[in-house]
C-alpha cells in the first residue's frame, strides 16, 4: 500500500517528533546515568581495595550475580509488592480526587478536612504499620491503609491547590454567561488543577512504593520488603540490594509513566518543560 501526497508530510511530521521526543529523554537521563554509574564503578573499585566481607558491603557484581541466581524468587515477591502498590494508590488515588473535589464546592469542608489532611502526615508510617498489621491481620487492608496514610496528602493538596488556582477572570466570564458551579468547575478549575496533579502524581507514585515496603517490613507473607529482613536476618546483603535496585527500578518505572499519562491526558502541560518527553 503507497502513502498518498496527503498523508506524507504527516507521517513524516510523527517519525520527526517521536525521534525528536526520544533524543530529549536521552538528553534528560544522561546525567543521571553518568552519576550512577560512576558511583557503581567507585563502590566496585573500594570493595576490590578494601577487602571488606561480602556480608558487610557486596561488590556490584556479586549483587547482580546472586540477585540472577535468586531471580525467581526476587521477581515472585517484586509481583506481589507491585500488586499492593497498585491496589493501594489506587484507593489512595480515588480518595483523593473524591475529597478534593467536595472540598472545592464547600468552604465548611475545605476547613474540616484540609487540617486532617495535614495531620496525616505527621503520623511516622514506620510506627503506624505494625499497629495496622496487629488491628487489620496480614491481609491486603493493612498494606493499603499504610500506602494510602503515605500517598493521600500530596495529591489532594495538590487537586486543592489546583482547583483554588483557576483563573478569576474566566470563573467570571462564565457565571456572567449563566454557566452552573458545576460547568465552572469542568471548563475552568478542572483543566487548571491538572498540571498540578500530576506534579503531585510524581510525588506520590513513589511514596506509594515506600509505603508498600513498609507494610510488608512490619508483616507479610510475600513481597519485597519481607524478602528484604529474611535476607538480613541471613546476613545476605547481597540479596537485599538485589532487592533494594529491583524496588528501585519499579518506582522509576512507576515514576515515568506518570509523565505518559501527562502526555496523553494533558499534552500542553510538558511543553517547555526539562522532564522526560515521550
Amino acid at each position: 500500500m503507497t502513502i498518498s501526497a496527503i498523508d506524507k508530510p504527516a507521517t513524516a511530521e510523527r517519525d520527526t517528533f517521536s525521534f525528536s521526543g526520544i533524543r530529549a529523554s536521552v538528553r534528560w537521563a544522561w546525567p543521571a546515568v553518568t552519576v550512577v554509574a560512576a558511583l557503581i564503578a567507585v563502590w566496585q573499585v573500594y570493595v576490590q581495595i578494601s577487602g571488606i566481607r561480602p556480608q558487610v558491603l557486596p561488590s556490584p557484581g556479586r549483587v547482580v550475580v546472586q540477585g540472577w541466581a535468586q531471580r525467581d524468587a526476587i521477581a515472585e515477591n517484586a509481583a506481589a509488592t507491585l500488586q499492593v502498590t497498585i491496589v493501594g494508590f489506587a484507593v489512595s488515588l480515588v480518595l483523593a480526587w473524591l475529597l478534593a473535589v467536595a472540598v472545592d464546592f464547600s468552604p465548611w469542608l475545605r476547613r474540616a478536612f484540609v487540617p486532617l489532611f495535614v495531620v496525616s502526615q505527621t503520623l511516622p508510617i514506620i510506627a503506624i504499620a505494625p499497629l495496622l498489621i496487629i488491628w487489620f491481620g496480614f491481609g491486603l487492608l493493612p498494606k493499603v491503609l499504610v500506602i494510602a496514610l503515605a500517598t493521600f496528602f500530596p495529591m489532594a493538596i495538590g487537586l486543592i491547590e489546583g482547583f483554588a488556582a483557576a483563573d478569576r477572570d474566566a470563573r467570571s466570564l462564565l457565571a456572567s454567561m449563566g454557566a452552573s458551579r458545576w460547568q465552572q468547575f469542568r471548563y475552568v478549575r478542572l483543566p487548571s488543577a491538572l498540571p498540578r496533579f500530576f506534579t503531585s502524581l510524581r510525588i506520590g507514585i513513589t511514596y506509594a512504593v515506600v509505603g508498600a515496603i513498609f507494610a510488608e517490613y512490619a508483616g507479610a507473607s510475600a513481597g519485597l520488603g519481607i524478602y528484604m529482613s529474611q535476607q538480613k536476618n541471613s546476613f545476605r546483603t547481597d540479596l537485599v540490594l538485589a532487592a533494594v535496585a529491583v524496588t528501585a527500578v519499579i518506582s522509576v518505572i512507576l515514576f515515568v509513566s506518570t509523565f505518559v499519562m501527562e502526555r496523553l491526558v494533558v499534552p500542553w502541560a510538558r511543553q517547555g518543560s526539562a522532564g522526560p518527553h515521550v
